[in-house]
């Protein structure tokens, strides 16, 4: 297997990145200890810049560092699920209330483009992924709060440790456009509680789904 190449940016960075995309692939299953020395030499680097990528995954709660045993991919306990989906439907919802509230015109197209291209990739499993979850990181760009944004983007990193991914569930990908459709149809109402409350719904029944 070739090399991964690595960007000019910040080497640490990049090393983060291509480890972080590993998890999420389940190249680096939860629970399993990170080998850095076989991934050092696999990168041609040094163990300070893969050190410091290992830093910025356990901040941002994929990698759990055990005193003397070293690093290992986090395991998401029921609990560790539930909190991390009450979570996002706090700070979710109360974005879609404020997009509710203040969106023009021009945004809740933005929404409704997204919205499409996520009807036309039922069947497209990653590409569903992807779009979901612009959709929603749209949404909290347009409420406006870049700390709430960043709090929500590392805890949608964690909810990807979940071994059962909601949407895999038979029938849960278009269960799922249900919700984006009533939200929608809130959200284009300037309907503030029908918006809170849809994406309230859409966290509950994706937390039922993935537990």
């Amino acid at each position: 297997m070739s090399s991964p190449t690595l960007t000019p940016r910040a080497l640490y960075e990049e090393v983060a990145e291509q480890l972080r995309q590993r998890i999420f692939r389940r190249e680096l299953e939860p629970g399993s200890w990170i080998d850095e020395l076989k991934i050092a030499e696999e990168f041609g680097i040094s163990r300070t810049p893969l050190r410091e990528a290992l830093k910025v995954l356990a901040t941002e709660g994929l990698i759990t560092m055990k005193l003397r045993r070293g690093a290992y991919v986090t395991e998401m306990s029921e609990k560790d699920l539930r909190d991390v989906y009450h979570l996002l439907a706090l700070l979710e919802s109360d974005a879609a209330g404020i997009v509710a509230a203040r969106a023009t015109p021009q945004q809740l197209q933005e929404l409704e483009a997204l919205h499409a291209e996520l009807e036309a990739a039922v069947g497209e499993r990653e590409r569903f992924f992807a779009i979901n979850e612009r959709f929603h990181m749209r949404l909290l760009e347009l409420a406006d709060n870049r700390w709430r944004s960043q709090v929500v983007a590392d805890l949608r990193k964690v909810m990807k440790l979940n071994r059962q991914n909601s949407l895999l569930k038979q029938g849960r990908i278009e269960d799922s456009l249900r919700e984006h459709r009533a939200l929608l149809t809130a959200l284009q109402a300037h309907d503030v509680a029908a918006s809170v409350q849809a994406m309230q719904t859409h966290f509950a029944q994706g937390l039922e789904a993935a537990a």
